[in-house]
């Protein structure tokens, strides 16, 4: 007799099954490849390929581990080239160090060494080849701690060049076709990726210098991902040309230059206007390797935008401007041209269904689109009532860039779901950051409670990404402050509207979130409860401990330190522990290099109704499909003991 299906669908079981997940899309001689972690193979990460013929091959062998540690977060870390009929991937390891050269997915050769006979230990990132000649960000550590990053040329010995170096960070390393221009994003502290950088270019010939296109120190602009098409080079930027746009409606969007020889030597570069896209395109630059826009044949462009927090796909056409394509998609980066540009292939995340590898036409019908790898199937029973899919709401503020953005999802009603009487208890999602985003794939994280009986809102707070700079940086200053304002304004529209139960509302967050969460506890009492996930609780000493990325992070968010410690005392939840009366789960990984455990350790102690738990090993950030499944169960026996009165 077979067992009936499980009630709800979404099952600890579910949740530790292991399953793939598919990241940094690429297109090489025909083969279409990709990085996949597995975690059935203690988490490794592999660069996998697809031939012509549609068959996979593993293109890195089987000791190896793609990855890298800069920056904490990574990416970027794997190049590959077709050399006659072999694909050779250059790649860094993050178990061994170093740079590698694997061939056909054979036994990889050392490139590059992790450390010198100095102690000086490499770290590499960004890797970008053309014709043979590899460029990539190097990050150095020395003995003493000292940490500097610069650009770097590696040859076929492993022989190291440097191309550029003085800003504290660099990112995106783009050769031109001609092999004559080296194009980089850099900046400097107190400055994060997506406040203030530059878009920069170096001749590479010895003819002229280096010079900035457009951002730069002082600036107030970010600049990301560039790419070239022929001799044009592309970039995003929020910093629109003047009066193309007001400036509350500033976003990133794509820009482009065109080189022009000087008499006598040198290059001048002429900025080519091109209309603003009618979206946001570009993501927050916290790991290495991301894409949202590509040059297509006759000067087109592919982005991949957010237009009021929902992915969209844009085609730009000279002659026409931008529209919309890939009708019913959700790519997570910018759809990849096959030979021939014709055909695209991407990462689809939709909000019903599992991520997968689809390959089809720009203005196809969705039946039309074949799937090429899917990250994980779902559980047969499963039917599309079980699923809840997200609300975009939007919620007026009286002050600032507005309105206030949010996703909600409704208690799912399938025959696989927990049925509520009543009104739903609501679940609060704070996304982490803060400079994040409320996305709108299948996230198991919210039909979790979705199919319990919950209601979900995850809050867009100002400081979030997809909604332009104004709304991005009117968190300046204010974290620990606006958000949770935003957070709370936006429970109380849920209530206003009759969504949910105002007596059973609670509210959960991650890393930055965690600070919201505790403050928003503090601070108002719509909360019974709250969840803080390796969250941040003493802001002095997160400026002191964190790592070299995030270092001075704060200085915009909060006020530049040590100077203003008073304002880090004041918004940090360790100085108050006294207004925060409802009861608190703290969650937590004893390796996390992020926001340390003696964080969530010294506020719980001064916190009577609260509890920690501590997963060994884990850190910021949990991946352990156990460990995620078990914070969660023990997060809803938490709000169900708080709801029965048994709790607080």
């Amino acid at each position: 007799m077979t067992a009936a299906p499980s009630l709800p669908w979404v099952t600890p079981e579910l949740m530790t099954r292991r399953t793939r997940s598919l990241s940094e899309i690429r297109a090489v001689a025909g083969w279409v490849l990709w990085l996949e972690r597995r975690p059935d193979e203690q988490g490794r990460s592999v660069v996998v390929g697809r031939a012509p013929d549609g068959t996979l091959h593993d293109l890195t062998p089987p000791e190896a581990q793609v990855g890298t540690d800069m920056h904490v977060y990574g990416g970027g870390a794997w190049a590959a080239e077709r050399h006659g009929s072999d694909m050779v991937v250059l790649f860094s390891d993050s178990r061994q160090g170093g740079l590698w050269r694997s061939r056909n997915g054979q036994a990889a050769q050392p490139l590059c060494p992790a450390a010198g006979d100095d102690g000086v230990t490499c770290r590499y990132a960004d890797l970008s080849l053309q014709d043979g000649r590899l460029v990539c960000v190097r990050e150095v550590e020395t003995p003493s701690g000292e940490e500097k990053a610069d650009l770097v040329e590696v040859d076929a010995q492993g022989r190291l060049h440097s191309l550029q170096s003085g800003a504290d960070f660099y990112m995106s390393p783009r050769l031109s076709p001609d092999g004559r221009f080296l194009a980089f994003i850099a900046w400097q502290n107190p400055h994060m990726p997506w406040t203030e950088t530059g878009l920069y270019v170096t001749d590479l010939s010895g003819a002229g210098g280096t010079v900035c296109l457009t951002g730069g120190t002082g600036q107030d602009c970010s600049v990301m991902g560039p790419f070239w098409d022929g001799r044009r080079l592309h970039a995003l930027s929020d910093a629109a040309p003047a009066g193309a746009l007001p400036e509350s409606d500033r976003h990133w969007t794509p820009v482009a230059f065109e080189p022009e020889d000087i008499t006598g030597g040198g290059t001048a570069w002429r900025a080519c206007p091109l209309p603003p896209a009618p979206a946001e395109v570009g993501l927050p630059a916290w790991v290495f390797g991301q894409s949202c826009c590509a040059a297509l044949p006759g000067g087109r462009l592919l982005a991949r935008g957010v237009r009021q927090g929902v992915p969209v796909t844009l085609l730009h056409e000279p002659a026409s401007g931008w529209r919309d394509v890939l009708a019913g998609a959700v790519p997570d980066d910018v759809p990849v041209p096959l030979e021939g540009g014709s055909r695209f292939v991407w990462l689809n995340s939709p909000p019903d269904g599992p991520p997968a590898l689809m390959l089809g036409t720009l203005d196809g019908a969705a039946e039309d689109r074949e799937i090429i790898r899917r990250a994980w199937e779902m559980p047969p029973h499963v039917v599309a009532a079980d699923i809840a899919l997200p609300e975009t709401l939007s919620f007026p503020v009286e002050n600032g860039p507005g309105p206030l953005h949010a996703q909600f999802y409704p208690p799912a009603r399938g025959p696989h779901c927990e049925k509520v009487a009543g009104k739903p208890p609501l679940v609060v999602i704070v996304h982490g950051g803060p400079t994040g985003q409320a996305r709108t794939d299948l996230s198991f994280k919210v039909q979790w409670w979705t199919s319990r009986g919950f209601a979900v809102l995850d809050v867009n707070y100002r400081g979030s990404t997809g909604f332009g700079r104004a709304y991005r940086a009117a968190l300046d200053g204010q974290w620990g402050v606006l958000d949770v304002q935003d957070c709370c304004r936006a429970v109380q529209g849920v209530i206003e509207q009759g969504l949910v139960d105002p007596q059973r509302c609670v509210i959960r967050g991650s890393s930055a979130g965690g600070l919201t969460v505790l403050s928003a506890l503090a601070r108002s009492d719509l909360f019974v409860a709250g969840t803080s996930l390796y969250g941040v609780t003493d802001l002095r000493a997160l400026a002191e401990e964190t790592h070299r990325f995030e270092a001075r992070y704060l200085d915009g968010l909060v006020a530049p330190w040590p100077e203003e410690e008073a304002v880090y005392l004041a918004r940090s939840p360790l100085s108050w522990p006294e207004k925060i009366t409802a009861p608190v789960l703290f969650l937590h990984g004893d390796a996390d290099r992020v926001v340390p455990l003696s964080q969530g350790q010294a506020l719980q102690k001064q916190l009577p109704a609260s509890s920690l738990h501590v997963y060994p090993g884990e850190g910021h950030g949990f991946r352990d499909a156990g460990v995620i499944a078990d914070s969660l169960a023990r997060e809803l026996a938490f709000y169900r003991d708080v709801f029965a009165g048994r709790r607080g």
